[in-house]
């Protein structure tokens, strides 16, 4: 069963130190993509922009910075207001967002609750696959009589 966990709320793109724009965004978490969180950004353009990355660094930036290459996150203040910072790098370009710190950290405790940190594993549903692939594998209606594939090959000099 897949559930998801999601969050409206606008950021600031930081065009200088003093001044942003807002942007729409949503975040969203699921369970069947435990590690990962989505951000889709709304630009005004006919398609959105979307983010993909580790819920840890979500989580760690939220307190302290972290992060390196595509995409870093640390906590700020500005003007007395407790924010996250991201920076988004891409081939296509780099973007600085600023997001309210208490309405990230209430949504990252949501989904903390539906997944706790270490459990992800179980919910990626990995076990019971590879449980279903094992044991048709040793059925023996898939190999009748002796006709198994071999890795020796009864051909001299093959």
């Amino acid at each position: 069963m897949r559930t998801v966990v999601e969050r409206e709320l606008e950021l600031g793109l930081v065009l200088s130190p003093e001044r942003s724009i807002p942007v729409p965004a949503r975040l969203t978490y699921r369970s069947d993509d435990p590690y990962a969180v989505h951000v889709t950004f709304h630009i005004g353009s006919d398609s959105p922009v979307n983010w993909t990355f580790a819920r840890e660094l979500l989580v760690e930036g939220v307190f302290r910075p972290c992060g390196n290459g595509d995409v870093r996150v640390w906590p700020t203040k500005v003007d007395g207001r407790s924010l996250v910072c991201m920076a988004l790098n891409s081939p296509d370009g780099e973007a600085l967002l600023q997001a309210p710190a208490a309405a990230v950290s209430a949504w990252l405790e949501r989904t903390l609750r539906l997944v706790p940190p270490g459990s992800e594993r179980r919910h990626l549903g990995l076990d019971k696959g590879l449980g279903e692939l094992f044991a048709m594998a040793s059925r023996e209606d898939l190999w009748p009589g002796d006709s198994r594939p071999s890795d020796e090959s009864s051909e001299p000099g093959a």
